[in-house]
């Protein structure tokens, strides 16, 4: 029993020691590396294409009194010369405060895997705006192959909102300026992207700006303009005799009130109404005669 119990004792002892070394391994794997700023060169997939200098010298005060505290993260491209794959704000906010070195993780990663690491890492960690988000997505989709729903997942985001960051990238050149440079907020933008006509999302985008209404008031908005449009279908103002002669001819040919509804743009549809199951299987008849 005595030596059972040695036994076990060196059992332990011998696991305690091996998990011990196992932990300063990891420690020592997963320590960030000192690395010279002028030997980084800035990440080509980043999808960052704005720094804001406010927040970038706020960055830099804290860096002079603080350090960096998490580090960047690169790859190796060449003897002492890395790529970062994330952290381009801290490299900057860094050679602005004057540091020669940046703590760093280094890891391998084909381009591929590199940019899904660094959207991916930028999308949850970084303030992009709406719509350098939805590049980045798209991106994700087009460069990496990756599915609306797959993306939704790397990221932690419910397919639906992927498809509305998405959408945003249809909408006019002005209003996306307009996202990007904080006039617009996502919550304005995803009621601006329910109305098909440019036009008409231009002339609201404006009303939004020059009337700083809310997202609230900005859905109410589109809502009655969206309800105001339906009901565009209308007979034209302009009538002229070949037209009511036309409509003359069907309402005889039907024995019921013909209607035409059209809207401002000329488009529309012919209206034959019915007043019972009877009468529309008569209409029916007549549609189906060889010869009407």
């Amino acid at each position: 029993m005595a030596a059972q119990k040695n036994a076990l004792g060196r059992g332990l002892g011998a696991l305690i020691e091996a998990s011990e070394d196992d932990t300063h391994e990891l420690i020592a794997a997963a320590a960030a590396n000192e690395i010279p700023v002028e030997n980084i060169e800035v990440n080509p997939y980043q999808p960052r294409t704005h720094f804001d200098e406010e927040t970038l010298d706020e960055l830099v005060t804290s860096i002079k009194e603080l350090g960096i505290i998490q580090p960047l993260t690169v790859r190796k491209v060449g003897k002492d010369k890395y790529q970062l794959i994330t952290g381009e704000r801290r490299l900057r906010a860094a050679a602005k405060a004057g540091l020669k070195k940046v703590p760093a993780y280094i890891r391998d990663a084909e381009d591929k895997n590199m940019l899904e690491l660094a959207l991916v890492e930028n999308i949850q960690r970084d303030d992009l705006d709406a719509i350098e988000v939805a590049l980045s997505y798209q991106r994700l989709i087009d460069e990496v192959n990756l599915t609306q729903e797959t993306l939704g997942e790397r990221v932690g985001k419910k397919r639906a909102t992927v498809t509305n960051y998405l959408r945003l990238l249809k909408l006019p050149a002005d209003i996306q300026a307009g996202i990007k440079d904080r006039k617009l907020s996502m919550g304005q933008a995803k009621a601006l992207i329910t109305i098909e006509d440019p036009d008409l999302q231009l002339e609201v985008y404006q009303q939004v700006i020059g009337q700083d209404l809310s997202v609230r008031q900005v859905e109410t908005l589109v809502q009655k303009l969206k309800r105001k449009q339906d009901g565009k279908e209308r007979e034209p103002e302009e009538r002229n005799d070949e037209y009511d002669r036309l409509r003359d001819h069907l309402s005889k040919f039907f024995d019921a009130k013909i209607d035409f509804k059209r809207n401002n743009k000329g488009s529309g549809k012919i209206v034959i109404p019915f007043g019972s199951d009877e009468d529309l299987q008569r209409i029916l008849s007549i549609l189906d005669k060889p010869d009407a």
